[in-house]
C-alpha cells in the first residue's frame, strides 16, 4: 500500500465513521431493546479479533503466534450468552442454534457491525478491508489455507469489504455469480472425504476476494475505485439481507 492511500483511506475512514455513527445513532436505542427482550443479556459483545499481519512476519508450519497485532473488536450481540461455554472458539455456522432471533436478523442486515465504527475511529479498523478472524482460530486456518494470513498483510481489517458485498455471509458465492461456475474446483480442492462440506472451503473463497483488494491498494485509481463500489454497495447488501 502506497503512502498516498494509507492518508486518504484513513481520511475516508474517519469521515466516513463518524457520519455513520450520526446517521444510525437513532437506531440503536431499538437495536439495543430488542437484543436485550429477546434474549437476557448484554447489549454489546466484544472479542478479540486478529489484525494486520506484522511487517516481516511470515507464518511458519502454519503457525501465526507473534506475527498478527490483535484488538477488541465490539458488535451487537447476536448469540446467547453463553453461546461458547462448551465449544470454546468456533465459526459460527450456517443455521447455528447459538444465534438468537433477533441475532440473525441482526446478521442478515448487516446491523450487528455497526458498532464496529468506533473500532474504525480509533485506527483498529478500517471501513472496508478483509474481515478480522479470531487469533485462537488463524493459526488452524492458516495450516488448512496456504497463505491465508497473507490477506492482512499492511492491510486492516474492515466492516465491510469485496468478499462482502460479492459472497453470502459464510462465503458462499451466489448462484449466478462469476465464482458459481468454479465452486466444485474451489472447494475440498484434494477430494478428501472427511474434509467435504469443511469451514475452510468457504474462507479459501473469501481469500480469493481479499487478496484481490490487497492487490489494488498499490495504485491509488485501483485503491479508489474498488472502495468507492464496496462503500456504495454495502446499503444495498444490507437492504437485501444477502446471506444467512
Amino acid at each position: 500500500m502506497t503512502r498516498g492511500v494509507r492518508i486518504f483511506k484513513r481520511v475516508i475512514d474517519v469521515a466516513a465513521a463518524a457520519t455513520g455513527l450520526a446517521l444510525t445513532a437513532p437506531l440503536i436505542p431499538f437495536i439495543a431493546g430488542a437484543i436485550v427482550l429477546d434474549s437476557p443479556g448484554p447489549v454489546f459483545y466484544r472479542q478479540r479479533r486478529a489484525g494486520m499481519l506484522r511487517d516481516g512476519g511470515t507464518a511458519t508450519n502454519g503457525s501465526t503466534d507473534g506475527l498478527v497485532s490483535t484488538f477488541e473488536m465490539l458488535k451487537f450481540r447476536t448469540m446467547r450468552p453463553d453461546a461458547e461455554k462448551v465449544t470454546g472458539a468456533v465459526l459460527a455456522a450456517e443455521n447455528d442454534p447459538r444465534i438468537t432471533r433477533i441475532g440473525r436478523f441482526l446478521r442478515k442486515s448487516r446491523l450487528d457491525e455497526l458498532p464496529q465504527l468506533f473500532n474504525v475511529l480509533r485506527g483498529e479498523m478500517s471501513l472496508v478491508g478483509p474481515r478480522p478472524e479470531r487469533p485462537e482460530l488463524l493459526t488452524n486456518l492458516a495450516h488448512a489455507i496456504p497463505f491465508f494470513e497473507e490477506r492482512m498483510r499492511q492491510v486492516k481489517p474492515g466492516i465491510t469489504g469485496l468478499a462482502q458485498i460479492k459472497l453470502s455471509y459464510t462465503g458462499r458465492p451466489h448462484p449466478g455469480s462469476e465464482l458459481a461456475p468454479h465452486l466444485a474446483e474451489l472447494t475440498n480442492p484434494f477430494k478428501n472425504e472427511e474434509t467435504e462440506g469443511a469451514e475452510a472451503d468457504d474462507l479459501r473463497i473469501k481469500l480469493l476476494y481479499d487478496l484481490a483488494y490487497a492487490a489494488r491498494l498499490e495504485r491509488f485509481s485501483t485503491f479508489l475505485a474498488t472502495d468507492l463500489e464496496v462503500i456504495l454497495r454495502t446499503p444495498l447488501t444490507m437492504i437485501r439481507g444477502v446471506g444467512r
